[in-house]
């Protein structure tokens, strides 16, 4: 959608220097970008590439415009400003409204006019879909689910059943949403599955993404709040709870029944052990285990940062030892006394 840099200045609430005149119809990264192109400096990592840009325009702080080399839009906070503009100049998809020939529909599924269902879709009995929401090619739809208002499932999700999704919610290729928990209990004959009969209940404004599943309640439901973002490739167990406006980065696996509260940030691969808590405004860094409650806000860590080999092995060689300098130091204390 080609609009001037005086419009968007006025419509995202941004100062301007430059030409307002000056029409912008995309986005680019600084290195890349073209002569009519919008880009954005949020990291003095990437401020050497500011100099030589050849966007039309970079949103930045006002302490980094002198070294613009481009008309440039000031914002407090560049990347959730670009965000928004660039939601505005490459808008979503739209789908025309109605349901394909090929997908199946149970006569009790209700669907309402302005959604739109794409070829080889199921939508199975006690179904509700809500106004523009999309289902996409192949996604299965199972009995019972709740889709709200302007929600977009894509190709190949799968709601299994009981599963509730407010509106605006993006669900991912691949993602499998309601599926039975990792349930068994062991008797002197082998293993015994646990009935998983709960279901899910998702909020407003979620995103999912591909592949990643998030099991159903042993009996009560998972429990996914607004605003939650979930990277490709996550696991949430059964019974989870996740706070509002949570994040979590790819490859994390949350066991079941933990409890994770409000505005956390967990990076990638990070794992979480089942009935513990973690309280609100928690970061965890990258493949940081999660053993036990944490009931302060703050960053955690409990990884080994990589290093060279030669290095590791020491290390390693040195972890070995512990046991015997262990006796050691006991046996001088002992004697001391």
């Amino acid at each position: 959608m080609p609009t001037s840099l005086g419009e968007l200045a006025e419509q995202f609430g941004c100062d301007l220097i430059g030409d307002p005149n000056v029409v912008i119809d995309g986005v680019g990264s600084l290195a890349n970008a073209g002569p009519s192109a919008l880009s954005f400096l949020s990291s003095s990592k990437f401020k050497k590439q500011l100099v030589s840009t050849k966007a039309a325009a970079v949103i930045l702080r006002k302490d980094d415009a002198e070294d613009s080399p481009t008309a440039v839009l000031i914002n407090d906070n560049p990347y959730s400003c670009y965000a928004r503009i660039a939601t505005f100049l490459c808008p979503a998809p739209t789908y025309e409204p109605g349901v394909h020939p090929s997908a199946v529909v149970a006569a009790t599924a209700i669907i309402a006019k302005t959604a739109h269902v794409a070829a080889n879709a199921v939508i199975e009995h006690g179904v509700s879909i809500g106004q523009n929401s999309s289902i996409g090619p192949g996604a299965v739809v199972g009995p019972n689910c709740v889709i709200g208002d302007n929600c977009r499932l894509h190709a190949n999700v799968t709601f299994v059943r009981n599963v509730t999704i407010g509106d605006r919610c993006i669900f991912h290729s691949g993602a499998v949403v309601g599926a039975d928990g990792f349930g068994n209990a062991m008797t002197p004959e082998g293993w015994v599955k646990v009935p998983q009969v709960g279901g899910v209940r998702i909020g407003n404004d979620v995103e999912v993404g591909s592949v990643t599943t998030i099991d159903c309640g042993a009996i009560d439901d998972t429990i996914i709040e607004d605003g939650v973002r979930l990277d490709n490739q996550i696991q949430i167990g059964h019974n989870v709870f996740v706070g509002e406006h949570t994040a979590m980065a790819t490859a994390c696996a949350i066991a079941g029944s933990a409890r994770i509260g409000k505005r956390c940030m967990f990076a990638g691969m990070v794992g979480m052990a089942g009935h513990i808590e973690v309280c609100d405004d928690v970061i965890v860094n990258g493949k940081g285990m999660i053993s036990k409650n944490i009931t302060e806000p703050g960053a955690y860590a409990s990884n080994f940062p990589i290093e060279p080999v030669r290095e590791w092995n020491r290390t390693v060689a040195k972890v070995r030892r512990l046991d015997k300098l262990i006796e050691r130091v006991a046996k001088l204390e002992k004697d001391a006394k």
